[in-house]
């Protein structure tokens, strides 16, 4: 069982930046993959950013390059993310999860993690 807890979540002005964290439990953090997606009011659960456990990252294909980077730390049983000049309509809750699916390209439906965080709030105000 994995056990997945968000921070870093809040209110952030449209063009700031914020960065999301996620610790994990378990002592093989190393070789898990991680997501982080995101879910509005009234819309389905999407990708944000992915990252497998060879270290290959992928985004979500609409949005600008650099504008989410995700980035771990082994060490620390921790995966980030990077939110770069957000805009208001990526307002929603973040999710971070997990898979001890060892898939070289980071999986990038929802379907493909089996461990979800609880969630945090963003809000981008404008």
């Amino acid at each position: 069982q994995v056990q997945l807890a968000e921070s870093g979540g809040g209110l952030v002005q449209a063009g700031g930046s914020l960065r999301l964290s996620c610790a994990a439990s378990g002592r093989t953090f190393g070789s898990y993959g991680m997501g982080w997606f995101r879910q509005a009011p009234g819309k389905e659960r999407e990708l944000v950013a992915a990252i497998s456990w060879r270290d290959i990252a992928t985004h979500d294909a609409d949005s600008a390059e650099g504008q989410f980077t995700i980035t771990r730390d082994n060490t620390k049983n921790t995966v980030y993310l990077h939110m770069n000049s957000p805009k208001p309509e990526d307002t929603a809750d973040y999710y971070c999860a997990a898979t001890m699916s060892r898939t070289v390209v980071p999986g990038r439906t929802p379907e493909d993690y089996e461990y979800w965080g609880q969630g945090i709030k963003v809000t981008v105000s404008s």
